[in-house]
């Protein structure tokens, strides 16, 4: 039935201009701009109908597996079809807004006829009529609105406004069937409680779906459209009452229209309310995972697959209605959070972060940290909570992160084996150095700096012959120092950023003499996708969270992974080869995690930072510590950080037991990948002069401490009682 048959059937513009004459003369229509004369230009010369943007909904978050972890939205909204409602939900809403909905063109003629009389006399609104699709069309234009002024606008209670509705409406009858109205309507009406549309009012009120609503509840959601403020059960028990009685009033005039029986709406009517609340959580800090969700936030905001422009971006962040699959996996997203909370409580001023990304995709697997996310209490600046990403740089919501150490000599040792260094190969080193000559920076400028002393970091080597295993494994500061000058500063920082180094505050790289012990700030997401390609043989992939993103207007869009083969295959072998000696061999040695891997501790001058950033072929991880409150001003030497006391904190004495304990948790029921043997056709066969000597000595000076450590324990006892003291001893060090 078109708008115009419907209106000559229903003799609207007869029964307007006839009984409605004597009624133009009031103020409040004849200020509508309405008259004798022109009202059936008004109801025939329609408008088009009116535009619709997307309506607003929820963004949904998933895990690797599909479950949701967060969800973000300006209003609370899922669309359903229609024929995903209930039938009895969509005969309760017609029978309490508009009994002959499927009957008139759009307009109403009785009840708005009643409506006009009732609030010409009044001198203003007094008396609703409104058709479902006249509803609509209020709701389409708020929905529209870019201002609160426009907002306003679309509600004033004026007969201007009342008389635009009803042209728009009958053009959108025009346009749509009655189901595609009356589903517009479902999906745009507001239920109250912070529910959109009857998909989420359903959740919110009674932890169902549209589809599953009974008789009792589709009369109660029926009856909050009305005055869903008033009406809003989420507010107390008064609220809840008028509710009620709203409810029973849907199904008396349900019953009345023959769409249910008497004793079936009289059933319904002796029911309890059973409002069951459901919690609609919004935006990252209630999500279990907030510090991902930041991520993936920060990600979809700057990122050209979700719009062109920034502003196109934004748009569609806050219209919603997407589905984000990620690369979160629960399961190590626990391991990382037990392994720093084991460690260090939220109160601590010094903060723990951990990344874990997957070699050979980027995709990020977990994101933890120390504190909880959101604001302190008071909003106090130092507390157990934090709105800083940790575990991420400053684009992606994180902060500046900390200097990341000798992690960084990971990237001066590609460096060499890329250039033909060989294992064995080094030289002397001596106890201090002045890095005085041979540093250049990529645009060629020296960067030398004769005011500075670099030493070796206690207990991480000292001077004397060493190669390059022995000079990693032992973390030797000016061994480094003088690889670096050997291979060059700018080969080194260009190694690094293939391999996707930049700082975490967005800024250029420092080109130093000492970017080999890690000056640079970094954030643990950036690190761990680095040493990934390690463990990817060179394969580097940038840090990846969302995979897939689908709903709106775009379908369904994979996001594939960004890599590139930043490194040679075979040096990076060489590299893991070196590296898994720090388990066996150096500043990790006796904490491995069962299979293998390989990594590096970074410990800072002056205990400003510590860092472990490891990996197998399967997963990389990075950890970093240091103070919240500033890491230069509050360096890690004498705190008490959860339980433990640190006279200095290291990388191999808290970063490492965490990277450890969260790594063999996550890779649990795993299966063990080794890495690829190096050539050592190309690889083997250096030699450093004095090494052996030294590496000699050494061992004499270990069996000789040890001796004399066993004859003072000896002799303690005193010569008669020799047997005893040595089981004592024993029983001691098992």
């Amino acid at each position: 039935m078109t708008v115009l048959k419907s209106v000559g059937a229903l003799g609207v513009v007869g029964a307007l201009g006839g009984v409605l004459t004597a009624a133009l003369a009031v103020p409040a229509v004849s200020g509508a701009g309405l008259t004798a004369k022109n009202l059936a230009a008004t109801f025939t010369d329609l408008p088009p109908a009116p535009r619709e943007e997307p309506l607003s909904q929820v963004t949904r978050l998933l895990d690797r597996h599909g479950e949701v972890f967060a969800q973000f939205y300006t209003a609370n909204r899922t669309e359903v079809p229609l024929a995903g409602v209930a039938p009895v939900m969509r005969q309760a809403i017609v029978a309490i807004e508009d009994a002959r909905f499927y009957e008139h063109g759009g307009l109403d003629v009785k009840g708005t006829i009643r409506a006009l009389i009732t609030n010409s006399q009044a001198g203003g609104i007094r008396q609703g009529g409104s058709s479902l699709t006249q509803q609509l069309v209020k709701n389409i234009l708020v929905e529209n609105a870019q201002s609160e002024v426009e907002r306003d606008r679309a509600r004033a209670p004026s007969m201007a406004r009342k008389i635009t509705e009803l042209r728009y409406a009958l053009a959108l009858e025009e346009k749509y069937r009655k189901d595609e109205i009356l589903e517009r309507y479902l999906n745009i009406a507001y239920f109250g409680a912070g529910a959109y549309g009857v998909e989420a009012a359903a959740r919110r009120f009674f932890s169902t779906s549209s589809a599953k609503l009974t008789l009792t509840q589709a009369a109660t959601l029926a009856g909050a459209v009305r005055a869903p403020y008033a009406n809003d059960p989420s507010l107390g028990r008064r609220q809840q009452a008028r509710l009620k009685a709203r409810r029973d009033l849907v199904l008396d005039r349900m019953a009345a229209l023959g769409m249910v029986t008497g004793p079936q709406a009289a059933a319904a009517k002796g029911a309890r309310l059973g409002i069951k609340l459901a919690p609609q959580p919004g935006g990252c800090a209630q999500s279990p995972y907030p510090f991902y969700c930041v991520y993936v936030q920060r990600e979809l905001l700057s990122s050209p697959v979700f719009g062109n422009t920034p502003a196109e971006r934004q748009r569609r962040m806050a219209r919603g209605g997407l589905t984000i699959r990620t690369a979160l996996d629960p399961k190590a997203q626990r391991a990382a959070e037990r392994a720093i909370s084991a460690q260090v409580r939220p109160e601590d001023t010094e903060v723990a972060a951990e990344a874990m990304v997957e070699p050979g995709t980027g995709r990020i697997r977990a994101m933890a940290a120390s504190k909880r996310f959101g604001n302190n209490p008071g909003n106090r600046k130092n507390g157990p909570n934090t709105t800083f990403n940790l575990p991420a740089d400053v684009m992606h919501g994180g902060g500046q992160g900390f200097q990341a150490g000798s992690t960084f000599k990971a990237f001066t040792l590609a460096t060499a084996l890329q250039q033909g260094w060989r294992f064995g190969q080094g030289f002397q080193t001596p106890g201090a150095l002045v890095p005085a000559n041979g540093y250049r920076d990529c645009r060629g400028n020296a960067v030398n700096d004769r005011s500075a002393r670099v030493y070796n970091a206690s207990g991480e080597g000292k001077g004397g012959p060493h190669s390059l295993e022995t000079g990693t494994w032992q973390s030797v500061n000016i061994f480094y120092m003088m690889l670096e000058e050997k291979v060059g500063l700018c080969n080194v920082v260009k190694t690094a950023q293939a391999l996707g180094v930049s700082r975490a505050d967005g800024t250029a790289l420092r080109e130093v003499p000492t970017f080999t012990l890690g000056v640079n700030e970094m954030d643990p997401v950036t690190v761990a996708a680095s040493f990934a390609a390690f463990g990817a043989r060179g394969r580097y992939c940038a840090p990846q969270a969302i995979l897939e993103i689908s709903g709106g207007d775009t379908g369904r869009t994979a996001v594939p992974p960004s890599c590139e083969q930043a490194l040679d295959r075979r040096v990076a072998d060489a590299v893991n080869h070196v590296l898994s000696g720090v388990f066996t061999k150096g500043t990790m040695k006796g904490q491995g995690i069962g299979r293998p891997a390989a990594g590096k501790t970074g410990t800072n001058n002056g205990y400003t930072s510590a860092w472990f950033a490891g990996y197998t072929p399967d997963l990389a991880a990075a950890v970093s510590v240091g103070d919240i409150r500033g890491s230069y001003r509050y360096p890690l030497r004498g705190v008490q950080i959860g339980d433990e006391y640190y006279g200095s904190v290291q990388g191999a004495s808290l970063p490492g037991p965490i990277w450890v304990r969260s790594m063999e948790s996550a890779l649990r029921n795993v299966r063990s990948h080794g890495f690829v043997h190096p050539d050592m056709s190309r690889f083997g066969g250096g030699f450093t002069p004095g090494l052996k000597e030294a590496q000699a000595a050494e061992r004499k000076a270990g069996r000789d401490r040890k001796a004399r450590h066993q004859r003072v324990r000896w002799n303690r006892g005193g010569g008669n009682h020799r047997k005893p003291h040595k089981v004592r001893w024993k029983r001691r060090h098992r």
